[in-house]
């Protein structure tokens, strides 16, 4: 039997804003969680530099494992090897490559409702059960250490995110470390999503790495080092995992691309560049969060970090995927719904990204002010 998992309604909402971008209609992108800047200067002039110079191939760059491994010892004061990185091509394959090394079929997967569509769908994919904990603003829609406690039987697995995607949440050091606790109390692997590292708005964050060694850290090039389009992202296993985790990376995937990691390793270091674009989301964020009475959403996700606004809009709509195309074909403004990360709530949320440039947030606003108006 073939696994069914759901489609990613933002996606649909994409083409349909593609297609009124090709017709001439001015559109602005706030449905998928992509960085509008591009690659750092440097690493662009450096792949330039590469594409003369070397044919490329299946490769793994040392440097880049190297670079990565330093980067949890100066961030987060955890020695990891460099031959405990994995290069993948993006997150995606990370989640894979993580849960198949971990959990074989049947097993019990808990994560937070919201949380990523990607997370549900690669569990059911690879034949695991999910095991959505609902997280609402009392939780501030974030995984506890007491919601863990209290699931009988404990699950095999949690995925954990923060800062949180649809939400923006992050979770405290001190509720970290005691999920951590519970998990290793109760015996439950944890796969940790860090994907937004890099994008708070309230302090710093914390890897699950200084809790749990044991942990699995996916993270990724396509965030804070607005590299989407290049495919490149990483997964950090214990020393007893190495082997397991290369072997599958190579049956499944062979390699990330090769040109792409010769222009990470220049983008480690492209940091003066890379926290402006933290400051023009910064102040994305602010103008969002300025707008949004006016749009009469008063009930939203806390948006510590990422670039998302999470928004209730169940006073207005009992359906948010038609009101997100309804929104666009009207104003030209493209979000996602709710139903992607939450199958029991989302059809009354709505997300959108604040990843595009502060004059677009601007146009998105002025046209959205008179549309939810007239909805209200």
């Amino acid at each position: 039997m073939v696994a069914e998992i759901e489609p990613f309604h933002a996606i649909a909402i994409s083409r349909l804003a593609h297609r009124m971008s090709a017709a001439g209609e001015p559109v602005i992108h706030m449905e998928f969680g992509q960085p509008s800047t591009g690659a750092p200067a440097v690493a662009i002039e450096a792949a330039h530099r590469i594409l003369d110079t070397d044919g490329m191939g299946y490769w793994e760059s040392p440097g880049l494992k190297a670079r990565i491994a330093h980067h949890y010892a100066e961030a987060y004061g955890v020695a990891v090897d460099a031959e405990q990185v994995i290069l993948t091509c993006g997150a995606s394959p990370a989640f894979v490559l993580a849960l198949s090394c971990l959990f074989r079929p049947g097993a019990r997967i808990a994560f937070a409702r919201p949380g990523y569509v990607a997370y549900r769908n690669t569990v059911k994919a690879l034949y695991l059960e999910p095991i959505e904990l609902p997280c609402g603003p009392a939780e501030r829609f974030q995984i506890t250490a007491a919601a863990l406690e209290a699931l009988d039987p404990a699950p095999d697995g949690l995925i954990l995110a923060s800062p949180a995607n649809p939400t923006g949440t992050i979770i405290s050091d001190e509720e970290m470390a005691a999920i951590a606790a519970v998990c290793a109390r109760r015996g439950i692997r944890i796969v940790s999503d860090e994907i937004y590292h890099g994008l708070s708005y309230v302090g710093p964050v914390h890897s699950m790495l200084e809790h749990a060694p044991n942990a699995l850290i996916v993270n990724s090039f396509s965030k804070y080092f607005s590299m989407a389009g290049w495919r490149l992202g990483w997964l950090v296993v214990p020393p007893a995992m190495i082997d397991i985790a290369r072997a599958r990376m190579g049956a499944l995937f062979l390699t990330p691309p090769s040109l792409a990691q010769h222009a990470g390793l220049i983008a480690f270091d492209a940091r003066d560049e890379l926290e402006g674009h933290v400051a023009t989301y910064a102040r994305n964020r602010q103008l969002m969060l300025a707008a949004l009475p006016a749009l009469g959403l008063q009930r939203i996700a806390p948006p510590d970090g990422a670039f998302y606004i999470y928004a209730d809009v169940g006073h207005l709509t009992n359906d948010s995927l038609a009101m997100c195309e309804t929104l666009l074909r009207e104003t030209g403004v493209a979000t996602a719904p709710g139903r992607d990360f939450d199958p029991v709530d989302g059809h009354r949320f709505m997300r959108f990204s604040f990843a595009v440039s502060t004059d677009r947030v601007e146009d998105a606003i002025a046209r959205m002010e008179p549309w939810f108006a007239r909805q209200g």
